[in-house]
């Protein structure tokens, strides 16, 4: 130990400062990394702006659709269906296995491509195997605009005429 202490007598000027610069380069590292971990763990908590399916989308203005148009929305993952009652955003996810269900217009039906499910424009189902209609999304009308909460999807063991929303 004495050793060590004559020793740290004895540096040189030019050993003393490349000591003292190499402590402060350490001391420095260790602040910045500490710095980042703070701002990492707090950015955990800054809401994030969601854009897509789980947000509420823009469908577009009612005078938009004609009367039984069924028209798809890819970043909402939902048809918007326009009935003469009103409208009905159904999700596009089979209740069977989960397949997407394309909308087919020669049929002017939804056919599951994965098991043969038939689903008409409401939603509901006519035939195949899947145990309920297609799931249907909530819809705002706000002025003469459509806007669809994706993040709002709601089950239902038959269509109901209560699942449209009215214009």
């Amino acid at each position: 130990m004495a050793d060590d202490r004559d020793r740290t007598e004895q540096l040189t000027d030019d050993e003393r400062k490349r000591r003292s610069f190499l402590r402060k380069v350490m001391w420095s590292s260790a602040g910045l990394v500490l710095a980042e971990s703070a701002l990492a763990g707090l950015a955990l908590f800054w809401p994030r702006k969601v854009e897509g399916f789980g947000s509420t989308i823009r469908a577009g203005r009612i005078q938009d659709f004609e009367i039984g148009s069924v028209t798809r929305f890819r970043d909402g993952k939902f048809y918007l269906s326009r009935l003469p009652e009103g409208f009905i955003a159904l999700y596009w996810k089979c209740p069977h296995l989960g397949c997407t269900v394309p909308w087919e217009p020669s049929r002017g039906q939804f056919a599951c491509p994965c098991h043969g499910s038939i689903y008409e424009r409401t939603g509901q189902n006519v035939a195949g195997p899947a145990p309920r209609p297609l799931d249907y999304m909530e819809i705002q009308i706000r002025g003469d605009e459509i806007w669809v909460n994706t993040g709002a999807i709601f089950e239902r063991r038959v269509h109901l005429d209560e699942h449209v929303t009215r214009v």
